[in-house]
């Protein structure tokens, strides 16, 4: 390995950490780009079952602020919650924030979208793709703790591909819809009509 280069399989920092919904492990790893990723988990190291998990890119607006014009923030708390209920999981918290844009430049997006144009479009005429979302980390980092087969929580397929494709075995797939209202139905009708997320409601229609 060259000097400098950081090995993605490499934990950086290791802790516990309790929350509302329980204590969880917390886990640092720093892909190639210097970027920090967090792996928060229960029962990984004696599991019997196979883990339940949840990819979950980062939501500054969401996570942090509440926001209501996406469903980030009830996802990842909702995922908190379901794992510590099983016992055996983690959330893979990424940080690709605005589906891998970047904080400026999805508030550049919010602000297209202020003026009646959907999250795709906003995306696209900033010329971002419509996600710019990549999992091979993200695998690596379960790989890293010695996860290799989970139930995953997502309504996104691109998750259930990347995940596959970098040889994650996907179990199950169980469906996490959470935060649903009336500020977010045009985003969710775009993830299901435009971008193939699962959503079984009306935004299909």
């Amino acid at each position: 390995m060259e000097s400098g280069t950081i090995d993605p399989m490499q934990i950086e920092a290791d802790a516990f950490l309790p929350t509302e919904y329980g204590n969880f492990r917390i886990r640092v790893m720093v892909d190639e780009n210097g970027s920090e990723h967090t792996l928060l988990s229960v029962g990984l190291d004696d599991r019997t079952t196979t883990p339940l998990i949840r990819i979950h890119s980062e939501c500054l607006t969401g996570d942090a602020f509440t926001s209501l014009k996406c469903d980030c923030g009830p996802q990842l708390k909702a995922s908190m919650k379901k794992v510590q209920e099983e016992g055996c999981g983690a959330i893979v918290y990424l940080r690709q924030e605005g589906r891998g844009i970047g904080l400026n430049e999805k508030i550049k997006a919010y602000s297209l979208q202020d003026l009646g144009y959907d999250t795709l479009d906003a995306n696209t005429m900033l010329n971002h793709p419509a996600d710019a979302r990549d999992y091979a980390f993200c695998a690596e980092m379960l790989k890293s703790v010695g996860v290799t087969k989970v139930r995953l929580m997502t309504n996104n397929p691109l998750k259930i591909k990347g995940m596959a494709d970098n040889g994650i075995t996907i179990e199950t797939r169980i469906s996490h819809i959470e935060g649903l209202g009336s500020f977010n139905e045009g985003y969710l009708s775009t993830k299901a009509k435009r971008m193939g997320h699962i959503l079984p409601f009306v935004f299909n229609e």
